[in-house]
């Protein structure tokens, strides 16, 4: 394994310099020994195939999962249908319980009432136990007569797919406003594009670095500031953070910055709370998260949060997660105060959501409830449970060269990107909500690696989508009966199928794939720090994205 191990770090390294804007002549000569490479792991990957491998990340063979499943099992909940030997040792006891010994008969012959008393309420319970022992089975059997029609509706689904061209670097951010899309690019401009006729409605020129992160206020709080800027009341505006420090508000209709914020550093996350007068929480390449007022614009609160770049921010009701390159997450109540309105509820560690040291250093976070889902470049999604720090884990690929760059969560749907460092290969894969379970794999020919994702549904119901980075496409579901090919391929991978959501920690010795170093990986050392950059592995990935 240790072969396979360097060869996904250099290829995890190839991924990080091919994004960079220029690149020197040892650099393109490492590129150039990318397809090399990828031959060399897919033969390896052949000679160590068989169940270990057809299982990919989550076990060591069926037998060992199966084992785990069992050993980790939990005593039987409500509603869950507890085994018949449980049953038939139930009523064989209460028999007895019902039944004195002849002894007890004959010593107690005016007990028997008492006896006819207990065999009474002991009969409606055992009756009781059955009912809701069936009614548990009959909706178990309507989720799953649910689950297989959802599957099956994907498995027909169909998209078209428009490109939409006009950057001139790779798409790091976008989101979406009514039937507009905004992307946010490297080339440092935020593009509004009209999706109804794929084509560029607004070029918002400002930025003197990459833009790394856009966010969209609410309409009710976009209203406020139209007002207090004598715009229309259907003013909708757009936050776009940089590496030049700036988080700048743009108005749409009118194509106009209409009020700049420096930060002092490099903003690498932003999003906005819509809580009270509304907040918006940045995130710098410093490890700093800062909170600013939408009404008066001014600095609330910075607090040094994290030991590396911060990569993402997402909020939830009056909660605020922020994530950040080492692996470590941070939940946040804001308060809705002038001043400090964050307060931190809980800090887990890299060591503890298992994300620290990850490929490129890149985390990002989908929260729901009490869980958050987790990105950080590996095959699998983590899942926090940010109230006890508790970890779990989702298989996202069927092989350990797989990379998962974000995951996204529309209605009762969870996606989540997937590219294989060996074979170039990209999907997007979908699960069903709560349960995560797998639903369907959506590809097209010569698919790019995705770097960022937005969705949203029309008034029918049907899904609209955009995905960024090299290229910059928009997803429009198609009736599933109508006679229009659709652009993308619908295939269900039956390896992820066998994976189901497991403890974190049952494959302890993959956790270090990239960290391990063999006696080849130590006499190529410097070859790898030119590679990580002057600041070490953990923020190529955000240092490529800045350059």
């Amino acid at each position: 394994m240790g072969e396979v191990r360097k060869l996904q770090k250099k290829l995890r390294q190839i991924e990080n310099l091919e994004i960079k804007i220029s690149l020197t002549p040892e650099e393109r000569f490492k590129i150039s020994r990318k397809a090399e490479l990828r031959s060399r792991l897919a033969e390896l990957q052949l000679q160590l195939s068989g169940p270990q491998q057809t299982l990919g990340i989550v076990g060591d063979g069926k037998k060992e999962k199966m084992k785990r499943q069992v050993e980790d099992a939990p005593e039987a909940l409500p509603s869950q249908t507890p085994p018949a030997s449980k049953i038939l040792k139930g009523e064989e006891e209460s028999k007895a319980q019902a039944t004195p010994a002849p002894a007890a008969r004959q010593k107690e012959r005016g007990g028997g009432a008492d006896t006819g008393r207990r065999r009474e309420r002991t009969e409606p319970a055992n009756v009781s136990d059955r009912c809701r022992d069936f009614d548990n089975e009959q909706q178990q059997r309507e989720e799953e007569a649910e689950f297989a029609s959802l599957r099956l509706s994907w498995e027909k689904t169909k998209f078209r797919l428009r490109l939409l061209e006009g950057h001139s670097d790779i798409v790091t951010c976008v989101v979406a406003v009514d039937n507009l899309v905004v992307s946010g690019s490297r080339d440092t401009t935020v593009k509004v594009w009209h999706v109804p006729t794929a084509t560029e409605h607004r070029n918002l020129g400002g930025h003197t670095g990459g833009v790394t992160c856009l966010s969209a206020p609410p309409p009710e709080y976009c209203k406020r500031m139209a007002w207090s800027l004598s715009l229309s009341d259907k003013e909708r505006f757009i936050l776009s953070g940089s590496a030049d420090c700036y988080v700048k508000i743009w108005a749409l209709s009118i194509g106009q910055c209409v009020k700049s914020i420096y930060t002092f550093n490099a903003v690498t996350a932003l999003c906005f709370v819509p809580e009270e007068d509304g907040y918006i929480v940045t995130g710098s390449d410093g490890g700093k998260v800062q909170a600013w007022s939408w009404h008066t614009f001014e600095n609330c609160q910075s607090v040094n949060a994290h030991q590396e770049a911060v990569t993402s921010i997402q909020s939830q009701g009056p909660l605020v997660f922020s994530g950040s390159a080492e692996g470590g997450v941070s939940v946040w109540e804001n308060r809705c105060s002038d001043r400090d309105p964050l307060r931190l509820l809980h800090h887990w560690s890299g060591q503890v959501t298992g994300c620290g040291g990850g490929p490129g250093g890149r985390v990002t976070l989908s929260p729901r409830g009490d869980r958050v889902f987790l990105a950080h470049g590996r095959a699998w999604l983590k899942i926090l449970h940010w109230r006890t720090g508790t970890m779990s884990r989702l298989t996202n690929h069927s092989s350990t060269t797989g990379v998962t760059d974000w995951a996204h969560q529309t209605g009762g749907l969870l996606i989540g990107s997937c590219y294989d460092l060996a074979n170039g290969e990209s999907s997007l894969n979908l699960f069903s909500l709560p349960q995560c379970r797998y639903l369907a794999s959506l590809t097209w020919p010569d698919a790019p690696r995705i770097l960022c994702f937005a969705a949203w549904t029309t008034g029918s119901g049907d899904h609209r989508w955009v995905t960024g980075g090299r290229d910059l496409i928009v997803w429009e579901q198609l009736p599933s009966s109508g006679k229009q090919r659709s652009d993308v391929t619908v295939r269900r991978d039956s390896r992820l199928e066998s994976c189901s959501l497991e403890s974190d920690g049952d494959t302890e010795d993959e956790e270090d794939t990239d960290d391990c170093e063999d006696e080849d990986d130590r006499d190529e050392g410097r070859d790898d720090r030119a590679d990580d950059g002057e600041g070490g592995g953990s923020g190529s990935w955000l240092r490529c994205l800045l350059q």
